[in-house]
């Protein structure tokens, strides 16, 4: 372990909000301080925090709370003061998971002292541009504040190699490094005894396709195309199970959209699942993840399912879609509905087939967080002797 090192995990998002960013900053924290150096967690002040649970240093910072179900904070990092606090911690390198406040904040400690910087770029923000962002002028001042963030770090990461579309879309035109996130669900053959309780539980019936959607309840994770799929499958005969696990801001339209839809009876709502060995056993009774979504620069949720050998369905060409194999690691088809319901009709039976490709999965496209950390941490090492060696700390700063 390379005490000398001492790192900044920087996240807008760290529980108890709960999305994939605040998930991967608590993994990167964890694995770097029980085997490589020492890291702290720079995340914006939350009423909820419950920081004394955990077995390293997390720094708040001042934010604004905005009441609502994922429960996030807006960082406020303007007050002067704030910047002395992370310079004064003496860090080796700041390592920022988005390019919003927090990444803001280190721009602000670098205008003072420079010190090595470095951003992942996790998800498609101009999604999130077009959609909240009423105003052509409000768009363009969002992106502009996005790609100064992005511009300003030494090296950009991303977790797969479409995601640099993204990238390009807001404007960044720079060199990135691909950095794929792991799984903290260990490979595991889910005992039949946790199984059996998820059947019971919610009255699964036995021999009939079990599928699962993972993640937020928001619409642009294509969460119609799963239930107007679903509404092909059941006119067509064909009984089955969906378990929807989840929450979100639109959770509340997806019940009544699959309401409306009719397929009420083939629905399992699980709901907000936080339990990690619970919700691998989720996975584990499970015949396939469905995960259509075209926004998710790398989808945890396919690894996450690949742990237990459950396979997924997801968008050719997508992110999620990255290294998986047709047939073999996972099973692929085209963005509407009717290509989602051909493609279960032609496998959701075949329990062999489904048990081969997720044993092909598991084997193949399973990465441990262990490894992604190890491999991020070689790279932390190797930014920081640059950064030295091209003498960027004596460069002029313009961001």
């Amino acid at each position: 372990m390379d005490k000398e090192l001492k790192i900044a995990v920087g996240t807008d998002a760290f529980p108890p909000t709960t999305d994939g960013i605040s998930k991967v900053a608590e993994n990167y924290a964890d694995i770097l301080n029980k085997k490589h150096c020492k890291a702290v967690v720079v995340t914006p002040k939350n009423p909820n925090q419950q920081d004394e649970k955990y077995n390293y240093e997390i720094f708040r910072y001042k934010s604004w709370w905005i009441p609502s179900r994922e429960g996030y904070s807006i960082g406020w990092p303007f007050k002067e003061s704030l910047s002395y606090d992370i310079i004064n911690k003496k860090f080796d390198l700041l390592h920022s998971h988005a390019p919003l406040a927090t990444s803001y904040y280190f721009r602000l400690v670098n205008r003072k002292k420079r010190i090595p910087t470095i951003l992942t770029y996790h998800t498609k923000y101009e999604y999130d541009i077009n959609k909240r962002v009423p105003t052509k002028r409000g768009k363009e001042f969002a992106r502009k504040f996005l790609l100064n963030n992005i511009n300003s770090a030494d090296e950009v990461w991303i977790t797969s190699e479409g995601t640099a579309e993204s990238l390009r879309k807001i404007g960044y035109t720079g060199e990135y490094v691909v950095m794929p996130n792991g799984c903290d669900m260990p490979k595991t053959d889910v005992p039949k005894e946790l199984t059996d309780n998820i059947r019971k539980k919610h009255k699964l019936p036995e021999n009939i396709p079990i599928f699962i959607y993972a993640g937020r309840m928001i619409w642009y994770k294509n969460l119609r195309l799963i239930i107007d799929a679903c509404k092909i499958l059941k006119k067509s005969g064909k009984d089955f199970r969906l378990i929807m696990l989840g929450f979100g801001a639109d959770e509340t339209a997806v019940k009544l959209y699959y309401k409306f839809s009719g397929i009420a009876d083939k629905i399992v709502w699980a709901g907000k699942v936080l339990d990690r060995e619970l919700l691998q056993s989720y996975y584990g009774v499970s015949d396939l993840l469905l995960f259509p979504s075209t926004f998710d620069t790398n989808g945890l949720v396919v690894r996450e399912a690949a742990s237990c050998a459950t396979p997924s369905l997801l968008i050719k060409n997508s992110c999620a879609a990255e290294g998986i194999e047709d047939g073999k690691t996972g099973f692929l088809c085209e963005e509407n509905a009717e290509s989602i319901a051909q493609t279960l009709l032609k496998i959701m039976d075949d329990k062999e087939l489904l048990s081969k490709v997720g044993l092909g999965a598991r084997d193949n496209i399973y990465i441990s967080w262990e490894d992604a950390v190890e491999r991020a941490f070689e790279r932390y090492k190797k930014v920081i002797n640059e950064f030295y060696s091209e003498g960027k700390s004596n460069d002029e700063y313009k961001y």
